[in-house]
């Protein structure tokens, strides 16, 4: 068991829960995985959720194109929200309060200043906080704000194939 700085347990195998059809692949380390294809995206943001039901920020890391919008599309189907999920990438932030649990999703990629991304940011934060919404953010590299309490999930382009998927405060 692994403690993160949110006061959530989680299981360090998430892996060993993933309930697919065999489209996720487990790395040598517990908390990386190969993702072979756009259901095995969708499956790991299931799982979070599943894993970690009392997270509130969790970072996207990656390269555009690494999948972290269709991870947010998982992240929203567990939560019950059924309406389309888009990137935020021209709006700058979308909210989902259909869900059980609401669901504030931010793109920072068009926010070249950390002054107009922090202050972005902390206004949805705020917002976010006083419902109780869970706020995923891509592209969190462009704020300066000390924020120990966000998980982090990389997503990158797979060596060969797919994408490979790493928790990078475990």
């Amino acid at each position: 068991m692994v403690e993160i700085s949110l006061g959530v347990t989680v299981e360090r195998n998430l892996y060993e829960v993933i309930k697919t059809s065999g489209s996720i692949a487990r790395q040598s380390t517990d908390e990386c995985w190969n993702l072979k294809n756009l259901k095995a995206t969708i499956d790991l943001g299931k799982t979070l959720i599943r894993m970690v039901p009392d997270l509130k920020l969790l970072f996207l890391e990656g390269p555009l194109g690494a999948g972290k919008t269709s991870l947010v599309k998982g992240i929203a189907e567990s939560l019950g929200i059924h309406e389309p999920i888009t990137s935020p990438t021209f709006a700058l932030a979308q909210h989902y309060e259909t869900g059980r649990i609401p669901l504030f999703h931010l793109d920072l990629y068009r926010l070249e200043e950390t002054q107009s991304a922090n202050e972005l940011f902390l206004q949805e934060s705020e917002e976010a906080d006083a419902i109780g919404a869970l706020m995923v953010v891509e592209w969190p590299e462009r704020l300066d704000l000390e924020l120990k309490d966000a998980l982090h999930l990389k997503l990158e382009y797979g060596q060969v194939e797919g994408r490979k998927a790493r928790l990078l405060n475990l």
